[in-house]
This record gives C-alpha cells, sequence and structure tokens, in this order.
C-alpha cells in the first residue's frame, strides 16, 4: 500500500485495504467522504440510523456460498436476500450463507464492514435491482464504524456486478 492511502484511510476511517482498492479504481477522491462513527454500524439498521437516511438507502455487502463458491450479493439494507432465486440466477445447486471465516478469508474483512469491492479475492457480484431506487446509498468502507457514499449506478459498475432481482418478497 502507498503511504498516501495508508494516510488518506487513516485520516477518513477507511480500512486501509479499502482505501488502497480505491487508489486503484481511479476513485481515491472518494476515500474523503467516508464518514466514521464511533457507535458500530456494523448493521444496516445501525448505519442508516448513524447517517439518519431511510434503511433501504444502505448497501449491505453478503457473502454466500454457492455450491461452495463465495458470491457476493448487494442488496438493499430494508430487505432480505431470497436464497432460492440466488441459487435458480447462478445455477447452483444449493447456496447458503457463508460462515465468518469464509468472509473474512474470500473478503480479507470482517462481517460488518465488508465494502461492495476491493476484497482480497476476486468473486462473483450480483446486486440487487432494489438499490437503483436511490439517488445515493452508502456502504461499510471496510471497518464496522466507517461506510462512504456512492450513487448505486457507480457502486454496481465498480464492483463489476451483475444487476438481478434476487430480494425476498413479502408473503
Amino acid at each position: 500500500m502507498t503511504t498516501t492511502a495508508a494516510t488518506d484511510a487513516e485520516n477518513s476511517g477507511a480500512h486501509p485495504r479499502f482505501a488502497e482498492a480505491l487508489r486503484e479504481l481511479g476513485i481515491a477522491d472518494l476515500v474523503h467522504r467516508v464518514r466514521r462513527f464511533p457507535e458500530a454500524t456494523r448493521t444496516a439498521a445501525e448505519a442508516a440510523a448513524a447517517l439518519g437516511c431511510e434503511l433501504s438507502q444502505i448497501c449491505k455487502s453478503l457473502i454466500f456460498a454457492a455450491d461452495g463458491v463465495p458470491v457476493l450479493v448487494l442488496m438493499d439494507g430494508a430487505s432480505r436476500v431470497d436464497v432460492e432465486l440466488v441459487r435458480r440466477e447462478l445455477g447452483a445447486d444449493k447456496v447458503t450463507r457463508a460462515r465468518a471465516e469464509v468472509v473474512r478469508e474470500t473478503t480479507g474483512y470482517a462481517i460488518g464492514g465488508v465494502p461492495p469491492f476491493g476484497h482480497r479475492t476476486r468473486t462473483r457480484v450480483l446486486a440487487d435491482r432494489s438499490l437503483l431506487e436511490h439517488d445515493v446509498v452508502w456502504a461499510a468502507a471496510g471497518t464496522p464504524y466507517s461506510v462512504f457514499p456512492m450513487t448505486p449506478r457507480d457502486l454496481v459498475a465498480h464492483a463489476g456486478a451483475t444487476l438481478v432481482d434476487v430480494r425476498e418478497r413479502a408473503a
């Protein structure tokens, strides 16, 4: 990591690896928009409360295992992922939530701080279309105390995500 990225991360509250990813993506100025909170923002509800925004304006980064292979699903904070829809989308036999150690091994971040990009390993990424209902969404910046804003279209593009409909529908 460059000294500038490390200093920027330290000053902003972003995880150093995430700050470096922003630099590599050509959007290093975004590190200055990272907001760090004294209380944890590890859940969508905590992040929305800290920011004073709608729950659906939070972008959750969730790791699932599709036939044992990690896949990232980006979902709005007010919704739940329908695992059956993810299974069908991927053509997998079985999709489950990934265990905490798989999340950390795959992304390099702990649950509650996983950003939508800047991961240790490259994974397939699905983004639910519900994210596009907002002008700006907030996502984790690599720690359970920091978030950053981005337009949903830019977030999907930088994450290399495929837009899908995998939101659980109310019964």
